[in-house]
């Protein structure tokens, strides 16, 4: 592992112009807290690189499993930072707003775990299978695995229309593999199998019990007196308010409402409340005709003949 190179950092740089031009107002907040700290961790490491990265050798073999919390949010550059936040930011602002704040929160926790556990389990199987234990000192860094299992759920979402992957039209639910592969031309350095991790991990959610996993133990942990959350939403000025947000579930007040409803409405229909509501109003006009009209207020022909039916209707 390279030592991070001394001096002006320009992707760096280049990255705070990028969220400074989005404006921090509107960027969701777990997606600005996942900026922040793998910016703060590039400029104050908690360890240097070779002692934070992921392996099978160090995290497995040596116990040292501190590494599944410290990898994805070290860099080996400040490119590498640069592209893999540019890309948590996009990304970010349009899954949080899907999934609303906590339960993105809870996602990017555990794909970040789940990744590198993916990731361990595949260069393990590698080494195995092959015969050949590099791959099981072969060490990872980066947030770039975590990406590509939120590009996964973004594709979800998303099925439709098409990206562009080294100038080739791609549809949208094929575009985390072309892209898996299209890195790997450009760049042999990165970890092809970190990203396919991270593809794997998007896979168990959107087609896999991650999701019910996650959503059962969301039950278990969380408190059961049944009050709504909410979940912010945001438009381009920043925060635009909250609504009731409810994740696993519809809350529990809405049947009992439901069961309450003929106590408004008289057990009437649409059409039938609509139509008491009219006759009800013209009788008031009718009680008090001898008084001369408010301001601008004229009954057309039709509403004349309409109104005398319902006095007619009335006197039955």
């Amino acid at each position: 592992m390279q030592r991070r190179p001394r001096g002006l950092n320009a992707g760096l740089m280049l990255l705070l112009s990028q969220i400074f031009h989005v404006g921090i107002n509107n960027i969701p907040p777990v997606t600005l807290a996942t900026l922040a700290v793998n910016i703060w961790f590039f400029l104050s490491p908690l360890k240097p690189l070779y002692s934070s990265c992921l392996s099978v050798e160090k995290c497995y073999l040596e116990k040292d499993w501190q590494r599944l919390l410290l990898s994805p949010f070290h860099h080996a550059d400040d490119w590498h930072l640069y592209f893999n936040m540019v890309s948590m930011l996009w990304k970010g602002i349009h899954l949080e707003r899907r999934l609303g704040s906590r339960w993105f929160a809870y996602v990017i926790t555990t794909f970040s775990l789940l990744t590198g556990v993916v990731y361990l389990f595949l260069e393990f199987a590698l080494a195995e299978c092959m015969g050949e234990p590099g791959f099981k000192r072969s060490c990872a860094v980066g947030f770039s695995g975590v990406l590509f299992a939120l590009k996964v759920l973004n594709n979800h979402y998303c099925p439709g229309g098409f990206v562009t992957v080294l100038g080739f039209p791609v549809p949208n639910k094929f575009a985390c593999w072309a892209e898996l592969v299209a890195i790997h031309l450009i760049s042999p350095g990165t970890s092809f199998a970190g990203h396919l991790a991270g593809i794997l991990v998007g896979l168990m959610y959107t087609h896999g019990p991650l999701k019910k996993i996650m959503e059962t133990c969301a039950g278990i942990f969380s408190s059961n007196n049944g009050y709504p959350g909410q979940q912010y939403y945001f438009n381009n000025s920043g925060y635009s308010g909250s609504q009731d947000y409810y994740p696993y579930a519809r809350p529990r007040y809405q049947e009992d409402a439901s069961r309450n409803y003929d106590a408004y409405t008289g057990g009437l229909s649409e059409e039938e409340q609509l139509e008491r509501a009219l006759r009800d109003s013209l009788r008031d006009r009718g009680n008090s005709r001898n008084t001369p009209p408010s301001y601008g207020f004229r009954l057309t022909p039709e509403e004349e003949m309409r109104r005398m039916r319902l006095h007619r209707f009335d006197r039955q």
